[in-house]
């Protein structure tokens, strides 16, 4: 590997950094909601706000990303995002009521945003063509680096709170665990913040600011002199057709010439979430108490799909530039199918039956006296339904907790109940999870965001790449706000049926109409898909 190349990659990971901070912020929730529920006395649809908020906010904030990049550049303004990011770790985890508590998540949706937009806009700018794949993609390895760590620090601050260790107790780690884990974030921010200071400006963006000779400059860091010189010749011939056309607006999007990569953009940003990648990484500890995970066992399941969203995230980035976008996601996209159809299927499948000896297990377990007596007063309230079988997906069984419970109480002891109650094929669940999340890995994780930062050009990059990302965000803000009311209403089973008809819907599309877009320059990119 030559010299441009390293200093190639070195760049691409710092700033693919801000991708590690939205995974990070993104997904802390998922270890988070259980408590904010019962701390602030949540119902499903406040939860389900309460996750989708920051999502929301982040579509928004990627509507004018773009733009702001072009006036102030891509290093300033992911400076500031690193700012946000501290800011909103501090102030939710401090946050003494529901409404501040939304309030700073919500501002984190302005880094989420602006994040996820111009971490690869930034990168597939720098970036040779022969690489530019595999070094896009490193923004979505942190996303899921970003995932994971939280899915990690969730179950280490969790587990520090069961310890008798009295650093954890002068913390305060076992009274607000939940607020440990969204302070943390603090620390990468940071470091992220320090970081962007080795990275230089965008050549491109200099070169549309008229600073030409800065911009070539800046580019012979990443390649070769000559083909330095050539890649700027054909920057500075789009800019100067660019410079004679009006000022882009919004409606030039539209035009015919664009319709074709704009669907395209518009299909896998809209499949990339409608198939409920965010509702499992976000809820990952609920969905496996759903197959009868205790605390502990779900959080750590949620670790292990952390680790395998990473490790086949570096699949995808090794091969990526070898196999091309298209083969991945039709390989990808067929396994999502298919892994959400055995998801269903074992949901399905499972049985509900209040067993008292079961429970008697999750009591011993319980160290403190006064809770103990709180759960056995629950066994004998629910002694009504013991040997009562209830196979209605789940709807039915925690329908009959909430009737003898009380709402309340029902959602507090809800994992515990329904660990000692479920009769499921967990195997099937799990291993069907650990593909699924794999399969979407391989695929539509990274390979979004590298046909987002390849489809369009130049003089449409940035606000086509803010519309498309809010689509995006707005179609997984609403996915994550509805999904513990489908859970409750629909049930786990015809929830995963329904992800798995729309991921089967998405694949007949990208083997129809997705190009191969590997090894081509921008440029030819823009000669193929956009009709004059």
């Amino acid at each position: 590997m030559n010299n441009q190349s390293n200093f190639t990659t070195k760049v691409a990971a710092i700033v693919a950094l801000g991708g590690l901070l939205m995974g990070f912020d993104a997904s802390v929730i998922s270890g988070v909601n259980e408590f904010v529920e019962i701390d602030f006395d949540l119902t499903k649809a406040e939860l389900g706000f309460s996750v989708g908020s920051l999502t929301f906010v982040a579509a928004v904030a990627m509507l004018f990303s773009g733009a702001v990049s072009d006036r102030f550049g891509r290093k300033i303004v992911l400076k500031a995002c690193a700012i946000i990011f501290t800011i909103s770790a501090v102030g939710s985890a401090l946050a003494p009521n529901f409404t501040l508590f939304l309030a700073f998540r919500m501002l984190g949706g302005i880094g989420v945003g602006a994040s996820l937009i111009l971490a690869p806009m930034y990168i597939a700018e720098i970036a040779p063509p022969a690489i530019r794949g595999r070094m896009v993609s490193f923004n979505q390895l942190n996303i899921v680096i970003g995932l994971s760590l939280a899915f990690f620090t969730n179950y280490l601050i969790l587990s520090l709170g069961d310890s008798d260790a009295s650093w954890v107790k002068a913390l305060g780690i076992d009274q607000h665990n939940w607020r440990w884990m969204l302070g943390l974030e603090a620390l990468p921010a940071v470091l992220y913040f320090f970081g962007l200071y080795l990275v230089p400006k965008s050549p491109r963006w200099l070169a549309m600011k008229g600073r030409e000779e800065e911009a070539l400059v800046v580019m012979k860091l990443f390649r070769p002199e000559k083909e330095a010189l050539e890649d700027m010749k054909s920057i500075k011939e789009a800019i100067s057709k660019e410079q004679e056309k009006e000022k882009t607006p919004v409606t030039e999007l539209f035009k015919p010439a664009f319709r074709t990569v704009l669907l395209i953009g518009l299909v896998i940003g809209i499949l990339q979430q409608i198939i409920g990648i965010n509702a499992v990484f976000f809820y990952a500890p609920m969905v496996f108490k759903q197959a009868g995970g205790g605390t502990d066992a779900a959080f750590l399941q949620a670790v292990i799909i952390g680790v395998v969203n990473i490790i086949f995230t570096l699949v995808a980035m090794k091969y990526i530039d070898k196999f091309g976008r298209k083969s991945l996601l039709k390989i990808g996209v067929s396994g999502v199918a298919l892994f959400l159809f055995l998801i269903g299927f074992g949901f399905n499948q499972a049985q509900y039956q209040f067993d008292r000896s079961k429970f008697d297990e999750v009591v011993a377990q319980v160290q403190d006296e006064t809770a103990k007596q709180a759960y056995l007063e629950i066994g004998e309230k629910l002694a009504v339904i013991e040997g009562v079988s209830f196979d209605n997906d789940d709807i039915a069984y925690k329908g009959k907790l909430a009737e003898i419970l009380g709402e309340e109480e029902a959602r507090k002891y809800e994992s515990d109940l329904i660990t000692s109650a479920i009769e499921v094929n967990s195997t099937l669940i799990l291993i069907s999870i650990i593909g699924f999340i794999a399969s979407f890995a391989i695929s539509l994780g990274p390979v979004m965001w590298v046909l987002f930062s390849e489809l369009f050009p130049l003089s449409i990059k940035a606000i086509a790449i803010s519309f498309v990302g809010f689509v995006n965000s707005m179609v997984s803000a609403g996915v994550q706000s509805v999904f513990p009311w489908e859970l409750a209403t629909i049930g786990s089973a015809m929830t995963f049926f329904i992800f798995g008809v729309l991921a089967v819907l998405g694949l007949i599309f990208i083997l129809l109409k997705v190009p191969e877009t590997k090894g081509k320059s921008l440029e030819e990119l823009e000669a193929i898909l956009i009709k004059k």
